[in-house]
């Protein structure tokens, strides 16, 4: 394929100033503004001269070996432009915007490559991309022992990011696969600590943090380039096995725990009162002191001022304290004692009458309420004390009488 023009007499020359007539020797550039664009056979056959020329390739037939060698020459240039420009194209490659790019030359760690478009050496540099802005999840399962010796089955999440890609890919063999067993180890390790009870009620929140702190320990001295980012305890149940004999474990605790709640409720709406009342008391009580202690004073005042008096007149004060004192005494009591000044004592049931049961009355006449006529008592020594009634029918009548007497005895004592 020719890229100049024919004519001007065979003397078009390409605008390196060679002629293009049997591949001659380089001219002067005459006309080149005349000239096309280089012939692309031209440019191939004088490089495949140079190879042949450095293979030392020449036999004893000038012309039949200088046209074999010439065309090898020819292939092998091409081959050689073909595996530089494949070579080189190659190298191109793209890290996207969520990755960072970690180049190993010759196997050993060379630099890291931010995003976007970047070429490297192919068969001598290696590119790895490494994501640093997804977050990425790992599930860790098991039945495992607790501290009473009981067994349950415990599933937990574990979210990570990589921060470090260079750590990430030559501190361990597998960060991923080292972090899964780290999170294994801790699980373990802290429900091994709690009992059964606590791990499936009120202890989730205590073995998720102490999972997380006990892993955080653990993959630290490794270097991972890994960071945690959340530690999450899906689900803590018993064996298949004892499903059933658990379900009856819980809902008898929950029964329990129901009983507690309404015995608190009990002893908050019956403490308050108790506590009322027994202030109530206290404060009776401190009225009841208060009062007994100021009616105890004014008897003490009052019997200071009544002391002067019965000194000046002892009889006339020993006769209006009494009367006071039977008047207190007969407001409390139904019966009614009347003194004709006679040698009887009548006694009148107000009570009964007061009801009105007639017949009632009558029979309790009998006894002791009737209208009875005693001797009265002796004034002063009491020496008629053991004198016999007056008008009395029987033994009986007498009986009754000295009863009532008596009762009439004491009330006047009182």
């Amino acid at each position: 394929m020719a890229w100049n023009q024919p004519g001007n007499n065979g003397q078009d020359r390409d605008p390196w100033g060679s002629s293009n007539n049997n591949g001659g020797n380089s001219g002067g550039n005459k006309g080149g503004r005349d000239q096309g664009p280089p012939d692309l056979d031209d440019i191939f056959r004088k490089l495949s001269k140079k190879l042949s020329g450095l293979g030392g390739g020449k036999g004893s037939n000038g012309n039949n070996s200088g046209g074999g060698a010439g065309f090898s020459g020819r292939i092998i240039g091409i081959a050689a432009v073909a595996v530089v420009v494949i070579w080189a194209a190659s190298g191109f490659y793209t890290i996207k915007e969520a990755e960072r790019g970690v180049v190993t030359r010759f196997g050993k760690f060379s630099h890291l490559v931010q995003p976007g478009l970047n070429w490297k050496p192919t068969f001598i540099d290696e590119v790895k991309a490494v994501n640093v802005e997804s977050v990425r999840e790992l599930a860790a399962s098991g039945v495992m022992l607790t501290s009473d010796e009981n067994v349950v089955r415990v599933e937990m999440n574990v979210q990570y990011r990589v921060t470090d890609p260079e750590a990430y890919l030559f501190s361990v063999v597998n960060a991923d696969d080292s972090l899964s067993q780290a999170t294994d180890s801790a699980l373990r390790g802290v429900i091994g600590k709690y009992s059964m009870d606590r791990i499936l009620t009120e202890g989730r929140t205590v073995v998720r943090n102490d999972t997380q702190r006990m892993l955080e320990e653990t993959i630290r001295p490794y270097k991972m380039g890994i960071t945690l980012l959340d530690v999450n305890f899906q689900a803590a149940r018993p064996p298949e096995e004892v499903k059933a004999s658990f379900d009856d474990a819980i809902a008898a605790r929950e029964n329990e725990q129901q009983y507690i709640r309404e015995a608190e409720a009990y002893a908050n709406e019956v403490q308050p009162r108790a506590n009322g009342q027994a202030q109530r008391l206290l404060e009776d009580a401190k009225a009841y002191k208060d009062r007994t202690v100021l009616e105890a004073q004014g008897e003490v005042a009052r019997f200071a001022k009544l002391l002067p008096e019965y000194k000046s007149a002892p009889e006339i004060t020993r006769e209006r304290l009494y009367i006071e004192t039977m008047e207190k005494v007969l407001s409390h009591t139904r019966k009614v004692l009347v003194n004709d000044k006679g040698n009887n004592l009548m006694v009148l049931p107000l009570e009964q009458m007061l009801r009105g049961q007639a017949g009632a009355a009558s029979d309790s006449g009998n006894k002791d309420t009737s209208l009875i006529r005693l001797n009265p008592a002796p004034s002063t020594s009491g020496s008629n004390a053991g004198s016999k009634p007056q008008n009395s029918g029987s033994v009986m009548d007498q009986r009754r009488a000295n009863a009532q007497r008596d009762d009439t005895t004491r009330v006047g004592r009182q």
